[in-house]
Parts: C-alpha cells; structure tokens; sequence
C-alpha cells in the first residue's frame, strides 16, 4: 500500500535520522507553524501533520511499523490521542525569538504583556526593574556629571531578613505545589491533549506558605523605601540612551536577586545649538558689509567662544567647520566638530548717510542707474 504521508519529509529529515534529529526537527517546525503564533490559513493543517508525523517517528515500534508497510494503524489523529507536554517544544530555550525562556514567554511578548520574572532555585524570585526618566541639558551631555536621583522601591524587609516570616518562625513548603511553585493543568484539544503549566496560586511561585507572617513587611518578605542613587552621566550621551545600575532596582522574593535600574535620559533642546549626532551646528548673523568685505567674529560654541574668520564675499549659507568643538564620542577619543552657517542680516531702518553711501555704491555697481 503506498505511503498517504512521507512523514520523514514533513520533519525535512533524513531516514536514518537519529532520534535527537528528530526530535529537534519537530520542535524547529511546531515553533514556526503552531496556530496560536502562525495565523497563515494553513497553519493548524501543517502543525497537525507535523505533531503526527512526530508522534509516528519519535515511537520505536511505529516508527518500525512505518518503515515497513508504510502507514501505522490508530495514528495521534485517527486512533486515540497521545499526551504531550506542549513546553516540550521549547526544551532548552526558545532561541530563535531572541532568547525568550519558554512559551509563555513568547507570548506575552507577541500580545504586548510583559516578560515573565523567572523563578530562582529555592523559592527566590528576582526582583523587578526600574525606570527612571532623567532630562538633562546639552552642556551636561557635554561634559558629563554625576547627578543624585530619589526613587521609591523595595528592600529587604529588616526584620525577617526577607523570608516573610516572624521571627522565630520559618516558611513551611506548599502542600499544593510540594515547594514546585508549579502546578499543571491538562486539557484537551482537537490538536491532542495539552498540559499548561502554571504559578501555583497558594504560594503564587515560591514554593512556601509562611503561617504567621512578618509584622513589618506582612509576609511580603520586602518593604517599600526611598533612597537617593547617584547616576553617572557619561560625556557624549544623547537622547534615548539609557544607562544600568545593577541591583538599584527591586529586591526579590525569597532573598532572589535585586532588579536592576535603568535611566532613560533626554537632552533637553538648546537655545541655540542643534545637535545631529556628536556634531552641533549654530547659525552666524553677520552683516552684508562683514561678508563683502570680510570680517573675524566671536562666535559661541560648547565650550566657551571661539574666533572664526569671514573671508571677503562669503555668501549667505556658506558653512565654516570648527575642529572637535562638538560633543565628545561615547565609546572611542575625540570630538564632533560645531558646524557654523552663515546668515547675512539686512538692517531693517538705515540712517541718511548709510542710505546715501548705499545708493552710491549701486550706482558705482550698477544696480542703481
């Protein structure tokens, strides 16, 4: 009887695959195309045939059966249902989505949640990150400075030393999750039957229930403070960057790792710089006699002033570089350069006599007759 599936190029694997082969396959492909990610009209159809496919070459006996009459009697989909754990797709991280650890994880990314706070050994659980707004001006992004910041999170509670419990007590382990902080639920689907692991609700993850909590924390194990942070802004820093302190963010549960703080930072405008990168860029009034004749000005820059000269005839627009008199680079030596337009300023009232020698002078040129 002819093979309905060749399920070995449904994998897109050899026939002499290894199970790990296999296996490896399978978790690529139900990545790509499980309906609940890939909302292409074939989808649920391709997924299907892979979790068959799956279910056929990964079992010794059918895969046996398989290789030598070419179909197997009762597959996942016409003859019974095959549990699986639907986390087994993402054994060993879930790589191809930038390092998200599970597929809860990738979920919450794709439908706007936040990543979840993984759970560490013991019950610990890390704490959260912080975020702090800071605007500073372009001459503090200039020169660097160290600036004092007040935030609000939690510390470890002082009194219970972060267990949550009164002293004298100790956390018992959670009857409900036996000190997992897990508990599974299974359900099935017409896709086979799914089990979804879940935060046990009892111990919401730590794996410990605390029967006479801390009376200065109320079993959180953590109390909310504020505490000034010193920031150091870095010379160059430019808007939308951010800078990390470590461990100035949360503290966890259970003693779990403190989260970390990150400042977003904005250069607030400037009266009359413009920034582009590490370049700035000023705009020069000069007079139409300054440029027809030539002239040297002052003109301000980051750092104080600088001399630059106007050569004779300079048009309006012409643009003048002063050399690393711009903003210093972040990650290797030296400086943007300030970037002078010249703009011609035309007096709006003359006196008699500078009326007079204007209208003398065009006539001597010609444009007056």
């Amino acid at each position: 009887m002819p093979k309905e599936k060749d399920y070995y190029e449904v994998l897109g694997v050899a026939k002499n695959a290894s199970e790990d082969e296999i296996k490896r396959a399978f978790r690529r492909l139900a990545r790509q195309y499980h309906p609940d990610v890939n909302k292409a009209s074939d989808a649920e159809k391709k997924f299907k045939e892979i979790n068959e496919a799956y279910h056929v070459l990964s079992d010794k006996n059918k895969r046996q059966q398989y290789d030598s009459f070419g179909n197997v009697g009762g597959s996942p989909f016409t003859g019974g249902s095959q549990d699986f754990d639907i986390s087994d797709l993402f054994e060993g991280g879930f790589r191809n989505f930038g390092g998200f650890e599970g597929f809860g994880d990738i979920f919450e990314s794709f439908f706007g949640g936040q990543p979840s706070k993984r759970g560490q050994k013991g019950g610990r659980i890390q704490g959260d990150d912080l975020r702090y707004d800071l605007k500073i001006p372009l001459e503090a992004a200039a020169t660097g400075q160290e600036r004092e910041i007040a935030i609000d999170h939690f510390v470890q509670c002082g009194t219970c030393s972060g267990s949550g419990a009164a002293p004298g007590t100790s956390p018992v382990r959670c009857s409900t999750c036996r000190g997992s902080g897990q508990v599974s639920r299974s359900q099935r689907t017409m896709l086979g039957s799914f089990t979804q692991i879940g935060t046990c609700p009892d111990c919401r993850g730590t794996g410990e229930t605390i029967s006479s909590p801390c009376p200065s924390c109320r079993g959180q194990g953590r109390t909310r403070r504020s505490r000034t942070v010193t920031v150091k802004i870095p010379p160059g820093i430019a808007s939308g960057q951010r800078l990390r302190i470590t461990g100035a963010g949360d503290a966890g549960v259970k003693g779990g790792q403190a989260g970390d703080l990150y400042i977003f930072v904005t250069v607030t405008a400037h009266p009359f710089f413009e920034r582009e990168g590490q370049d700035l860029f000023y705009k020069k009034k000069v007079s139409f006699v300054q440029a027809a004749l030539g002239a040297e000005v002052e003109v301000p820059t980051i750092d104080g002033t600088a001399k630059l000269s106007i050569p004779p005839g300079t048009q309006p627009g012409a643009t003048f570089k002063l050399s690393n008199k711009g903003l210093p680079w972040l990650e290797r030596r030296g400086r943007g350069d300030e970037i002078v337009t010249i703009v011609i300023e035309v007096p709006k009232k003359l006196s008699r006599e500078e009326e007079e020698l204007l209208q003398r002078l065009g006539k001597i040129r010609g444009d007056i007759k």
